[in-house]
């Protein structure tokens, strides 16, 4: 051949090499919506710490934190009406308040056991069925599941139904500061508890073999499994689950740092939100050891650690559950406490509990639009 068609043609790959790669590496994954609500929902103190879809509708959950005096309640807004906010960020979203009935008398019937309700963490709707899980002060041994029946007005909660989800401890038999059940999911025919914790290196895993029942005093006993470098989700047969239900151990690959909500996207596969706060004191927990290069470099720059936070996917096959990483958020996001994620036309609205980079404190939901 010719040397100018050789030099033609190693133009042209250099130049398709230099401009096609970058321009789709330079495609994101998401483009980030953000969505402005209402006043009412913006408040900071609604905590919002979960967020599902159903029956055409967002529901947003909040904390219901009743020892500051905070209302039982959840939120919902049309899924018809959120797009068309997409559409015209100046529509001003209409929303419906339901509030969340008996959950005193429960908060009541966990302090008599001994445990310090501290706020709702996640949930799972179910048909008219509603599961919540709360997290308790660091000190108190469990977590609890509740069920309800979501009507068009309110949430009843079932009085009689108080599921005891027992703290998984450290090496060392101490509680993970500031750590529950943050994130439920339904596989197969299971309710799935994911502890927020999900990094313990030889942890005695500890579960109840006694579940508190509601007429009798707290149960203190406990058998210990030690399972160095295994970590588990709870897992309760929806078919059978009662207030003496004894979870399953259902292995989970170690996950760093926190799992705050996750959300179905497929048969037995879901996304999770996966957050490290950068916090000193008893947060240091969530800090991967020294040695774990990778992660570390993730959680650390040139002023020491700071806040990181990504999607991750979570998968459940030959009885286990294995996950991998899926898009970092931007650094303007990253400071933010994200707590809820929903899986919406490929894509994910997400929403933090009220921490924010800066004051004064404020809700923020997102809508993370898929780009493939």
């Amino acid at each position: 051949m010719p040397a100018d068609y050789h030099r033609m043609k190693y133009l042209l790959s250099l130049l398709l090499a230099l401009t096609l790669p970058p321009a789709l590496a330079q495609t994101p994954p998401f483009t980030v919506h953000p969505v402005s609500l209402p006043k009412e929902l913006e408040f900071y103190d609604n905590q919002f710490s979960g967020l599902a879809i159903s029956k055409g509708q967002l529901f947003l959950l909040s904390e219901s934190r009743l020892q500051d005096k905070a209302e039982a309640k959840l939120y919902t807004v049309q899924l018809a009406d959120v797009d068309r906010k997409l559409l015209d960020t100046a529509y001003v979203l209409p929303y419906q308040k339901l509030p969340l009935n008996n959950l005193p008398m429960l908060r009541a019937r966990m302090k008599a056991a001994g445990q310090s309700y501290e706020g709702l963490e996640a949930m799972l709707i179910d048909g008219n069925k509603i599961y919540l899980s709360v997290e308790t002060a660091t000190p108190s041994a469990n977590c609890y599941l509740l069920k309800g029946q979501l009507n068009s007005t309110a949430v009843d909660l079932d009085t009689t139904f108080l599921v005891t989800l027992a703290k998984p401890l450290a090496a060392d038999g101490s509680h993970i500061y500031n750590a529950g059940f943050e994130a439920i999911t339904q596989v197969n025919k299971q309710i799935v508890a994911f502890f927020e914790y999900n990094s313990f290196p030889g942890e005695d895993f500890e579960i109840a073999r006694k579940i508190i029942r509601m007429n009798k005093p707290p149960v203190t006993s406990f058998e210990h499994k030690s399972s160095p470098g295994q970590n588990h989700a709870y897992g309760l047969n929806k078919r059978r689950i009662s207030n003496t239900s004894v979870p399953r151990q259902l292995p989970f690959d170690p996950l760093p740092f926190r799992i705050t909500d996750m959300t179905s996207v497929g048969k037995n596969r879901f996304t999770a939100i996966n957050y490290f706060f950068k916090g000193d004191g008893e947060d240091a927990v969530y800090r991967v050891p020294p040695a774990d290069a990778a992660n570390t470099k993730l959680i650390t720059g040139p002023k020491g650690f700071k806040n990181y936070c990504r999607l991750v996917d979570i998968t459940f096959k030959n009885k286990r559950f294995t996950w991998q990483p899926v898009w970092e958020f931007p650094e303007q996001y990253m400071g933010y406490n994200w707590e809820g994620i929903a899986a919406y036309k490929s894509g994910y609205f997400i929403i933090n509990d009220k921490y924010t980079p800066s004051r004064p404190y404020r809700t923020t939901l997102l809508y993370l639009q898929s780009n493939r």
